[in-house]
């Protein structure tokens, strides 16, 4: 954390406010892994005053202001109300009132709901992340997770990138949200399925999407491996949906120091180099 975000903060707080680190950076601070992205919360701050002691501050964003600020962002705690379907389908309200705990109630899973105080270091953690941290667990934040489709290839993802179990009820919720995942955008879905290839084991997030009955809805060359039976001679690993998980893993595992577009599109095309076996006819 640099001395000019420290000078926001003493800033905000002389104006009434508080200033909170949140979401992936906390996360990743609290399991001692490098932290890449730093994404700011004010609260106490309405709109006009923090335009008013920061004119310089780049503003964009359609649906909520964001601040970019010295390379960070920095957001004013908001809530959300769902009002249509889709990833976009909501109602976002800013208010200098809205607390850090409403603020991480919205976010998507526990492990993404801590912040922690820029000046004092307190932690806020009102659904207990860390634990599930500890426990290496990826939960819902709350019901409200069924509210945007995406979360389920980010939770997907996130199980990919730090190797946790997904918790049941998540699960369950992921399942619910099967009617609404052609409201997303393709670029969104592959934007998730690249991150999800930049892991150490890919196939988790494919696992997890097949465990929460949703693999069909963009993948479904991959679920038409499920079943197809392969020589057993040749593939005791079982059917070609499990032969290209293992042979997905292995790639990732080949090309780690590989150039980050060459070793995606070597693990891409891990992914599909069996698809044919799932659509065509055993005869």
């Amino acid at each position: 954390m640099n001395d000019k975000i420290l000078e926001i903060a003493k800033k905000i707080v002389s104006a009434g406010g508080k200033m909170y680190l949140v979401g992936g950076a906390v996360r990743d601070a609290i399991m001692g892994r490098m932290v890449q992205d730093e994404d700011y919360c004010v609260v106490g701050i309405s709109f006009e005053e923090f335009v008013q002691m920061f004119p310089d501050a780049h503003i964009r964003g359609k649906d909520f202001p964001v601040f970019d600020m010295n390379g960070c962002e920095i957001a004013l705690a908001r809530t959300e109300r769902k009002i249509a379907v889709g990833h976009k389908g909501f109602e976002i309200k800013t208010d200098k009132n809205i607390t850090i705990e409403q603020d991480l109630k919205r976010r998507d899973i526990t492990i993404n709901a801590i912040a922690r105080d820029v000046l004092t270091g307190e932690i806020v953690d009102p659904f207990n992340g860390e634990q599930d941290i500890k426990s290496k667990i990826i939960r819902a934040t709350s019901e409200s997770f069924k509210e945007d489709p995406l979360r389920v290839y980010r939770v997907a993802r996130f199980a990919a990138q730090l190797n946790f179990e997904v918790e049941e009820n998540t699960v369950k919720q992921m399942k619910e949200l099967k009617g609404e995942l052609n409201t997303l955008s393709n670029e969104r879905v592959f934007a998730e399925l690249s991150k999800a290839l930049d892991t150490e084991n890919p196939s988790t997030f494919f696992h997890v999407l097949r465990k929460a009955d949703v693999l069909e809805v963009h993948f479904k060359e991959i679920e038409d491996l499920i079943g197809v039976e392969q020589p057993i001679q040749y593939h005791p690993e079982g059917d070609a949906y499990n032969h290209t998980m293992l042979v997905l893993d292995m790639a990732a595992d080949l090309t780690k120091d590989f150039e980050q577009e060459r070793k995606l599109e070597i693990r891409f095309s891990a992914l599909v180099h069996d698809l044919g076996k799932g659509v065509t006819p055993k005869e």
